[in-house]
């Protein structure tokens, strides 16, 4: 027999290949939409929308059946900086703030980094209760604190005529009690080893010295 037969396709095999076009029509739409946004453009509106006919076809929304979009507006590129000055974009350095007090001198210095920032003239403790050397920290910071006389136990009110002036700066726990900066009206002992140990300063000063440092700021004590 010369009959010739010819090949019907079972339609699992159809949609099968309906699966396929919708898979590639997709793709090709992703990859036109990422190339116009590598040369800076902004989609107004992008329409593909494929779909499988009764018959097992695949359109994508078009009379000629292929990918199709709507042209993009350009937007341009924004303005960027340009390196000339690498600076701008650098974090900024952190300058660590140490005091160093110079039992020698009488004086107390603010470094920051290697920048000497400041100085004071202050009083250190006698020979009889010397002001302590060595490395300690910053642990207490009053303003206008309250001065309890360790020999009667009298309270005097704050302020700058109080025995610990306007401010308060604590670095040294010691078993005889506590040592820091602090104020004092007695400006005549400035310059001299006449305290008890702590660092009196001019209020003026120790207000200025209370600005510059915080809890945790490292104390150094020469001799």
């Amino acid at each position: 027999m010369d009959r010739k037969h010819s090949l019907k396709l079972p339609k699992t095999l159809d949609v099968s290949h309906a699966k396929y076009q919708v898979s590639r029509n997709l793709k090709r739409g992703v990859m036109v939409s990422l190339v116009w946004a590598m040369v800076g453009w902004m989609p107004a509106a992008v329409g593909v929308t494929p779909a499988i006919a009764s018959d097992g076809s695949v359109s994508d929304g078009s009379a000629s059946g292929s990918l199709t979009a709507t042209r993009f507006v350009d937007q341009g590129l924004p303005d960027l900086p340009g390196l000339s000055n690498p600076e701008l974009f650098l974090p900024t350095e952190q300058h660590v703030t140490q005091v160093v007090l110079r039992l020698g001198q009488r004086r107390v210095f603010v470094q920051q980094g290697d920048e000497m920032v400041a100085s004071y003239p202050v009083a250190i403790g006698s020979q009889d209760t010397p002001t302590p050397t060595g490395e300690f920290a910053v642990f207490e910071m009053i303003e206008n604190p309250v001065w309890q006389s360790p020999w009667t136990g009298e309270v005097r009110s704050p302020g700058a005529n109080s025995a610990l002036g306007l401010r308060w700066i604590g670095f040294a726990r010691m078993s005889n009690g506590v040592i820091g900066f602090h104020g004092t009206p007695t400006v005549s002992s400035i310059g001299r080893a006449a305290s008890n140990g702590c660092v009196r300063m001019r209020n003026e000063d120790v207000l200025a010295l209370f600005s510059l440092v915080q809890v945790g700021t490292v104390v150094r004590v020469e001799p």
